[in-house]
């Protein structure tokens, strides 16, 4: 790979990451008012039945999604010859096609979407979901892969939060809706963030021309795109298997609770997931070139930024976990451990993340098999924990720790297995830690112990950014090279960016 390759491969992984961590910004700020108003209005029990609700509507639109997330972005740079809104149309055939299928199915049997049976007829529109979700995923990939991140910035932080936030509010006091407000607000919100994603994909890649979908071609794309699908609904399903289990072992109101926890530290998370996108045109193309090296390199490099972004994000929001918590409700502070170890989860799935983005092209079948063996020993993990709880005679808030203990302890067992085989498969080293974490993590830690002591108001207006001010201050100065530091430079290269 020529310098000037490498610089523009940067400077495209660069530019994405900033515009992830604005929508970051957008999405914490959109996200709390919608907190807030589950927790206070609706309360933990009917924020339980939602959960449950949610596990298996997302689930199943990631199924028939068909892994085009990620996939698309192989066969776009594969299809050279085809017109590229129509290799997009074809997987967005298949995914209306399984999409209707799933949820007409779930229409007729809702026993899976509301295992406690007490649902309404409002309730069960949930599953009118599952294709706007499936349309969603493939619409931006699609952008992602000509370097637009900003669309999925502006559907997925700012317009699906806001619209889930004012409609839960809005539904909660039409006496018609107020049992199936949360229901309603999710749909509302799914559809508004797809016609965002449909304006841009309208306008980047037009109609389809002379666009004849073949039953033969549909199901070679069918049967390539299952280890993929299989794959992304799995490593999906890691983050809500255990509100499944959790579920059977506890009562919906400590499902309430955790799923609060749980929404609080999926902020952190969307920071790698929104790269994704990002990363595979980058290596899709150098793998077409086979510059392993150049691939190994990008793997480190976002891997890192993910990780020291996380790191920070997870401090800030896990040493004032009460107040953050309570800030829900007095309720839901029971869940203050429980979030600690999902934001730890989130820390340590980052490698996993990452190698994943190249194991998906290199080694689609073993990545399967791991991200199998994931889920089935964080299901196995979060049993024995949550028994072990009860033949302790613990509370529920102890089960919901159990199950995020387990979280954490399989996706570090993931990180490490796809971190060890990606790297033999490239030749190359693999390691997303730097001892510049834990400089910046120690004196972010002691200032968030002081800010515990101050009022729960002051701990969340000044402790948090306290935190984020010593962790970011430290880690610039010890842990950011160069190239690190091009994620915060917009005015390098952004023509080569704009052109590629």
């Amino acid at each position: 790979m020529s310098a000037d390759q490498s610089d523009e491969d940067l400077t495209a992984l660069a530019k994405g990451g900033r515009q992830n961590f604005i929508g970051f910004l957008l999405r914490l700020l959109a996200r709390l008012p919608f907190l807030f108003i589950a927790g206070r209005l609706y309360g933990p029990d009917a924020l339980g039945r939602f959960a449950s609700a949610l596990v298996v509507v997302e689930l199943a639109a990631m199924i028939c999604a068909m892994g085009e997330k990620r996939g698309l972005a192989q066969r776009l740079t594969e299809g050279e010859d085809a017109h590229p809104a129509n290799l997009v149309y074809d997987g967005m055939l298949l995914a209306v096609m399984f999409s209707a299928v799933a949820a007409a199915f779930f229409w007729l049997v809702p026993a899976p979407l509301f295992p406690s049976g007490q649902y309404t007829e409002l309730d069960r529109l949930v599953v009118l979901a599952i294709p706007g979700y499936a349309l969603t995923e493939i619409v931006l990939a699609a952008q992602a892969y000509r370097y637009d991140i900003a669309t999925t910035v502006r559907a997925r932080a700012v317009v699906e939060p806001w619209t889930i936030s004012i409609m839960a509010g809005v539904f909660y006091f039409i006496p018609a809706t107020s049992e199936s407000g949360l229901a309603l607000a999710y749909l509302v919100s799914i559809y508004a963030g797809l016609l965002t994603g449909l304006w841009s994909f309208f306008r980047s890649y037009g109609p389809p021309r002379a666009w004849r979908p073949h039953p033969s071609y549909m199901a070679r794309m069918t049967a390539r795109a299952l280890p993929l699908a299989t794959a992304d609904a799995i490593e999906w399903g890691t983050r809500r298997l255990d509100i499944f289990i959790l579920g059977l072992f506890a009562a919906p109101a400590a499902v309430g609770v955790y799923y609060i926890a749980q929404q609080v530290a999926s902020l952190p998370q969307k920071l790698k997931t929104s790269f994704e996108p990002i990363l595979g045109p980058v290596i899709t193309k150098n793998l077409k070139t086979k510059n392993y090296e150049a691939i190994a390199r990008q793997v480190c490099q976002v891997g890192f930024w993910i990780v020291a972004m996380q790191a920070g994000i997870a401090l800030a929001l896990g040493v004032p976990g009460e107040a953050v918590m309570g800030l829900v409700g007095p309720e839901f502070v029971g869940g203050t451990g429980a979030l600690a170890f999902l934001l730890a989860a989130e820390v340590v799935a980052a490698t996993a993340v990452v190698s994943e983005a190249v194991l998906i092209y290199v080694a689609r079948v073993k990545n399967l098999w791991i991200s199998i063996g994931t889920i089935v020993l964080q299901g196995v993990l979060t049993v024995v924990l949550i028994e072990a709880m009860v033949a302790g005679g613990y509370g529920e808030p102890f089960k919901a720790a159990a199950a995020a203990i387990a979280l954490a302890l399989a996706l570090g067992t993931a990180s490490l297995v796809k971190a060890i085989l990606l790297s033999k498969i490239l030749g190359q080293s693999i390691n997303n830690f730097r001892w510049a974490l834990v400089w910046a993590a120690a004196p972010a830690v002691v200032v968030g112990f002081i800010a515990t002591r101050l009022p729960e108001w002051a701990e969340l207006a000044f402790g948090i950014p306290a935190i984020l001010g010593v962790y970011g201050w430290v880690i610039w100065r010890r842990g950011f090279g160069p190239e690190d530091r091009v994620l915060f430079k917009r005015s390098r290269s952004k023509e080569a960016v704009e052109e590629s």
